[in-house]
């Protein structure tokens, strides 16, 4: 018999967010005391084309991506007044915003979101391969699912920051990209 279609079968859970209050205080925290790191920093990250609950919204936020064992902890601090998930409603202040599911296929993920009632409430390009949904399987704030498809060379990206955090001494808690 065939699994059931669920978000859980579109792939697994790599990464855990967080829209902290104090986006400094967050780093100090996850390196210091969590030993997550080094985290690398990305600016003013924009995504033009996205839809929040259906009309156009271009949020910009910065992020600082870094590992905790093969888990990947993503801080995320909004930039601008945009309605997205890092605002309103879903503007969660300490605890989980979101968990990340990389997938094959966005077209496919938000077919399987239709079937099992998420509500897809952001949506938007990433590059000129990828895309992104953050859907709300229906519990409320801080629960959200981000469906990511990643463009070209994200996923090598990613394995760069993991392999960094690898044997990590605690220095350079906080790195630039460029």
């Amino acid at each position: 018999m065939a699994a059931p279609a669920t978000l859980a079968s579109l792939g697994d859970v790599m990464q855990l967010a967080f829209v902290p209050s104090d986006f400094d205080a967050a780093v100090k925290h996850w390196t210091e005391v969590m030993g997550a790191g080094p985290f690398f920093l990305l600016p003013n990250v924009s995504l033009p084309g996205g839809r929040y609950r259906g009309e156009a919204s271009d949020p910009v936020f910065t992020m600082a991506l870094g590992y905790w064992g093969e888990m990947q902890i993503e801080l995320i601090r909004p930039e601008n007044d945009a309605k997205s998930v890092y605002r309103g409603e879903y503007a969660v202040g300490e605890g989980l915003h979101h968990v990340c599911v990389l997938v094959d296929s966005i077209a496919e993920a938000r077919i399987r979101c239709a079937e099992v009632g998420a509500e897809i409430v952001f949506e938007a390009p990433v590059g000129d391969t990828g895309g992104v949904i953050y859907a709300d399987p229906g519990t409320g704030p801080g629960t959200l699912v981000e469906l990511l498809e990643p463009q070209a060379g994200t996923r090598e990206l990613f394995a760069m920051m993991r392999d960094a955090a690898m044997g990590w001494d605690g220095s350079e808690p906080l790195r630039s990209l460029g």
